[in-house]
């Protein structure tokens, strides 16, 4: 798969999935802004800038390449759980031998993205916000 700073686009994401020679399972962490109930009153003022806080992830999905028509298709997908959320994480899990990836063998994957986002560890992931643009983390 294409490194994340590759990719310009949500759509570049779902080509390069679809060149792979094995076959994909898109995995998705959809998260939220969040602000600390304890944060101080400059803190509460950025948070309202929209600048600081922590992401919180609330929900995980898995696909594969071909069910997902684009970013406007998931988004409004993931607007139907009531789940708001303001950036999504996506990243990739291969098949083997031309099998793909089913829903049970992401959940692990799963497990670790939700990890690592609580740990602040993003740069193997591809941040999009809202509008489906690609977010540069470090």
């Amino acid at each position: 798969m294409a490194s994340p700073d590759a990719l310009e686009s949500f759509d570049d994401l779902l080509q390069a999935a679809h060149r792979q020679d094995e076959p994909q399972r898109l995995l998705f962490v959809f998260a939220e802004r969040e602000l600390a109930a304890d944060a101080s009153a400059a803190q509460r003022e950025r948070f309202e800038r929209g600048e600081g806080g922590h992401l919180q992830p609330r929900l995980c999905v898995d696909k594969a390449p071909e069910e997902v028509a684009s970013f406007a298709a998931l988004r409004t997908e993931s607007e139907q759980t009531g789940m708001h959320w303001d950036v999504v994480f996506v990243s990739t899990l291969s098949g083997r031998a031309g099998v793909a990836p089913g829903s049970d063998a992401a959940e692990q994957p799963l497990r670790f993205m939700v990890n690592a986002i609580n740990g602040g560890r993003l740069r193997d992931m591809v941040a999009f916000d809202r509008s489906g643009h690609v977010l540069r983390m470090r």
